[in-house]
């Protein structure tokens, strides 16, 4: 097998951010399907390892943002244990990424800005949903649509006060890349008062 038989290998001297800026940007370009879309890992006061796959919404320097009611499972598992795992998966690429670090509340106004961006729908859906939550009748969540929208109709939708969002900060990312014979590549950075150490690690 020759370098040119598979995907050129992870640069270790890139910064972690801009390489995931890099395999995002790539990932926009070839996923069918929510490239953003990720595995949030928690964990459960009994410490229980829990997962569920959400979205992305925002990132940069400070860490990695995303939103949820306030008194759902993984909001009430990331206030009693602020650390979390996320990880990308891009299968159109045969690329993933595994970040791990600390969990941090964005503040009253990110909260508000991104509310508004959001489509009118997916506002009402969240003062009407009480996330993660026994529903005996599905008519009972639609009803409560309808008074929502009614209730706000010709005006803004306030983002109430038990939506909003978390932010991971990392200490730890992990890029993988497929490579033939799964002779795969991967290297990991993690942070130091120092700042990233890098290292590759067999497949």
């Amino acid at each position: 097998m020759t370098q040119s038989d598979a995907s050129p290998l992870i640069d270790l001297d890139a910064d972690p951010f801009d390489f995931f800026a890099l395999w995002m940007t790539d990932a926009e370009a070839s996923e069918p399907n929510d490239p953003n879309a990720m595995t949030l890992a928690t964990v459960t006061a009994d410490g229980r390892p829990d997962a569920r796959i959400i979205l992305l919404k925002g990132v940069d320097r400070s860490g990695f943002t995303f939103y949820t009611n306030l008194e759902s499972r993984k909001a009430a598992e990331l206030t009693a244990t602020p650390f979390a795992a996320l990880l990308f998966h891009w299968k159109t690429l045969r690329r993933q990424i595994r970040i791990e670090g600390s969990i941090s509340p964005v503040s009253t106004e990110e909260a508000d800005a991104y509310f508004a961006s959001r489509r009118r729908m997916s506002q009402i859906g969240a003062i009407a949903s009480d996330q993660s939550r026994p529903l005996s009748d599905r008519s009972i969540f639609e009803e409560r649509i309808h008074a929502v929208e009614e209730k706000y109709q010709g005006q803004p939708v306030p983002r109430p006060a038990n939506w909003s969002g978390f932010r991971l900060t990392p200490d730890r990312f992990e890029f993988w890349q497929d490579r033939p014979f799964r002779l795969h590549d991967r290297a990991i950075w993690v942070a130091s008062d120092a700042g990233w150490s890098v290292t590759r690690l067999y497949p």
